[in-house]
């Protein structure tokens, strides 16, 4: 009975997702080139504007979550102060009725960003004036469904599936900071415990899924994603490392990786967070991350044998 109902709201949220993909594909005004590439994609856009979504490892969040963050991004295509974006960055998770189900509303709802005419001329933003741009504006909202289908045990690992709308609140298309389209994305997180006595934890995870968004009248840059995780845990202290990304089809721009590494020390229900990412191929930039996450409530997943310590 109760794996029905997880069925079933999978099955509600997948066809509100596809129908809002097919109404938007009946808007189509031109035929599109596929021949011409629209480099609408991260490799000529800021760092907000086309991100490595943050892979989950197989759980959804047992308790309400908000996490803040300051976000300091560097760029690799020319000097780091030739193009820089400090961002302010939040999240929540709010468990639905039940721990194994998320809402999670989460973005940079505001970066300051300089950007030097040499970057300027690599991006082919529309240039004015003789200064640097530097400006401070509003960034994309994600709204993501998690649901948690398997729980680890004996025989099963960690399980849970990801449903995620981007907005188009973002601006400044013509200065590459945003693109003004809707985008969307799925993907399934597997993870496991491994106990090692004493504490020691070790969790591997791995993670598989579709990315697509709008480039153009009529086409789309549909992509697949892709990441794996270790994470080493020993009490309150956790550090975790990650490489993943996604390929486009069109091949201009749009395949990015990265590599994130996070250290975490809870106080509860405080915890400190501290990270950074590098990106290669087609994310040119440098991020550091730091800030504190903030935890409500004392749900916990029921487990069918003892969870590590």
């Amino acid at each position: 009975m109760m794996e029905n109902k997880w069925l079933t709201l999978l099955a509600c949220v997948l066809a509100v997702l596809f129908s809002v993909h097919t109404m938007s594909g009946q808007t189509q005004l031109i035929v599109p080139d596929l021949s011409v590439p629209t480099k609408v994609s991260p490799g000529y856009f800021g760092p907000n504007a086309f991100p490595v979504p943050d892979m989950l490892d197989g759980r959804t969040s047992p308790v309400l979550k908000l996490e803040m963050y300051s976000d300091n991004s560097f760029g690799t295509m020319a000097g780091a102060l030739d193009d820089f974006t400090s961002s302010l960055f939040l999240r929540l998770s709010i468990p639905l009725f039940t721990p194994r189900v998320n809402l999670v509303v989460y973005g940079p709802i505001m970066e300051y960003y300089s950007v030097s005419e040499k970057v300027g001329r690599l991006r082919r933003i529309v240039w004015r004036g003789d200064k640097p741009l530097r400006k401070a504006i509003a960034g994309d909202v994600y709204v993501s469904t998690d649901i948690m289908l398997l729980i680890q045990d004996r025989h099963n690992v960690d399980m849970t599936v990801r449903a995620a709308l981007k907005s188009a609140s973002g601006g400044y298309f013509e200065q590459a900071r945003f693109y003004d389209c809707p985008g969307y994305f799925f993907d399934a997180s597997f993870g496991r415990d491994f106990c090692l006595g004493d504490e020691n934890v070790i969790r591997a995870s791995l993670s598989s899924g579709f990315l697509c968004w709008q480039t153009a009248d009529g086409r789309q840059n549909d992509a697949v994603m892709y990441g794996i995780q270790a994470a080493y845990r020993r009490g309150p202290f956790n550090v975790s490392a990650d490489f993943g990304g996604y390929a486009g089809w069109e091949n201009d721009g749009d395949r990015p990786m990265t590599i994130k590494a996070r250290a975490s020390w809870a106080f509860s229900p405080v915890t400190l967070v501290a990270g950074y990412q590098y990106g290669f191929v087609d994310w040119p930039f440098h991020q550091i991350r730091l800030g504190l996450a903030l935890t409500f409530g004392k749900f916990q997943y029921s487990r069918k044998f003892p969870a590590c310590p």
